[in-house]
């Protein structure tokens, strides 16, 4: 299952077809932006496996220079993404494609805070089962006590992800 209505917050139990969707969706944007980019990865939970999430595909996108993103937009928007620009999210650009969403794009300069902590937290999560399971234990109840509120949903699972940020 692929995709979140506008408004819900749901989980879905992992698949190996988020993977597969990351990889076709990455070889997409790549095709016309190889100049703008230095890497792309999948991030977020569709990127732990055996951990349920929104199921949504989160694409980290790391660029040489943050000004590059307004670059890239006509090439996403011909992928069917909407830019948001870079008030949504501290220091990135932002895209998302769908309704019922199903990708996200996270723009971030290379060496920024926030693409580290991604790449961090998600990496600790994929080799640590113990924090993967209390993670999941998590959302699974965040989930369930926020089904039409993603910002509540998200604010909440702050604190799980700044303890792991400490810790490594």
């Amino acid at each position: 299952m692929l995709g979140l209505p506008k408004g819900e917050v749901f989980l879905a139990p992992w698949t190996h077809t988020w993977q597969q969707e990351f990889q076709l969706e990455k070889e997409k944007i790549q095709q016309g932006l190889q100049q703008y980019i230095l890497e792309i990865h999948h991030i977020g939970s569709t990127a732990v496996e055996g951990i349920s999430a929104k199921p949504i595909i989160d694409i980290a996108v790391v660029l040489h220079d943050f000004h590059d993103g307004g670059h890239c937009v006509s090439h996403l928007e011909s992928l069917g993404y909407a830019y948001r620009g870079t008030n949504i999210l501290p220091e990135r650009h932002y895209f998302n494609k769908g309704e019922p969403r199903t990708h996200q794009i996270h723009m971030y300069e290379k060496g920024s805070r926030f693409l580290m902590e991604q790449l961090m937290f998600r990496d600790y999560l994929r080799n640590n089962q113990d924090a993967k399971r209390d993670y999941e234990e998590l959302k699974i109840q965040l989930s369930n006590a926020n089904k039409h509120n993603k910002h509540k949903y998200a604010e909440e699972k702050t604190e799980f992800v700044r303890s792991v940020l400490e810790r490594i």
